[in-house]
């Protein structure tokens, strides 16, 4: 679905946070004030890691990759010409009469809308809107890496309607993991999917499930600077979150683009990064000390549910390289 104009590839990815048993104190939102992204380059401002009520999924990928090897990402990966399949159509058809099947408008004019996402699928031959195939492939590249398979069960269909018809402001609840079949079955479809990311289709016909698009709350849009991997390895990236009212659900890398996987607080993954125990690109960086401003799991959930119908910017980072250090430059 890209223009040929365009010089990299469109790609999704999804901030899947869970929730533990660790309950957030008064005392531990404390140290998180004022925590965000500016206030993160020492050690002593990152908050305790303790002091979260959550949990967040990063996937290391293989050494072998041509792209961030060894780097602790975000599940994601691609759009597949299978997201954008007018055999959705079929599948969604209670929700096609809803406002972008359901998920409704940003209030961000067209024209400062992030090319990703204000681009017309219908004029390049997709019925499917774009903010509909690309949290579909976020769900279906979760699943390929991670196994955690985002979906709603078609007999609760008609609840998901109803809530976005009549309580499109009520107080969120967070999204749970619908147990569609048992998990060797899930794996054979995960195998499947993995060959072929047409089965994905094929599978929530078959298992009677949707993609849980609602879930997906718009987070940002990521561009990869030039230069770093070459022309051929560039991603235009729409990042979504996704909070989770179970403790970290069942998870198993794939053992190809992805060799292990992590559940971790923020605090905990910008410690470890910090003293050089894992390596994360500028958008995890930047993105989970923005959450370092959230320590209770329904704070972030409430907050990315609003902030998603702002809309959001493309950001660039540009870089500065020298022998003894790297600089991201952001916008701001």
């Amino acid at each position: 679905m890209n223009t040929a104009l365009r010089h990299w590839k469109e790609a999704a990815t999804v901030i899947l946070a869970a929730g533990t048993r660790h309950k957030v104190t008064v005392d531990s939102l404390t140290r998180c004030v004022g925590k965000g992204p500016s206030a993160v380059s020492g050690h002593s401002s990152l908050p305790d890691k303790l002091a979260f009520d959550y949990n967040v999924l990063l996937l290391k990928r293989s050494g072998t990759s041509g792209f961030m090897p060894n780097a602790y990402v975000f599940p994601g990966g691609l759009v597949d010409s299978s997201d954008f399949s007018s055999e959705w159509l079929d599948l969604f058809k209670s929700f096609r009469r809803s406002p972008n099947f359901g998920l409704g408008f940003v209030k961000q004019p067209p024209e400062t809308r992030p090319p990703i996402f204000a681009t017309d699928r219908k004029k390049l031959g997709s019925p499917i809107p774009g903010d509909v195939a690309f949290r579909i492939c976020a769900v279906r590249e979760t699943f390929e890496e991670s196994g955690v398979l985002l979906v709603v069960p078609k007999e609760e269909e008609s609840t998901l309607l109803n809530g976005i018809e009549n309580k499109r402001d009520s107080q969120p609840e967070l999204t749970r993991i619908a147990d569609v079949c048992d998990e060797s079955e899930l794996a054979k479809w995960r195998v499947l999917v993995n060959e072929n990311p047409c089965n994905f289709i094929r599978m929530c016909r078959e298992l009677e499930c949707l993609p849980n698009i609602w879930a997906l709350h718009e987070w940002g849009n990521w561009l990869t600077p030039t230069g770093v991997y070459g022309k051929q390895r560039r991603y235009d990236t729409a990042f979504y979150i996704c909070c989770l009212q179970e403790t970290p659900p069942h998870t198993l890398q794939d053992e190809k683009e992805i060799v292990h996987f992590k559940w971790s607080t923020p605090s905990e993954i910008l410690h470890s990064y910090q003293a050089r125990e894992m390596w994360i690109a500028p958008p995890q960086f930047y993105d989970l000390s923005r959450m370092c401003r959230f320590p209770s799991l329904q704070d972030l959930h409430s907050f990315s549910r609003r902030r998603a119908s702002e809309g959001c910017e493309q950001w660039l980072p540009i870089r500065m390289v020298s022998d003894n250090y790297y600089i991201s430059l952001l916008p701001g």
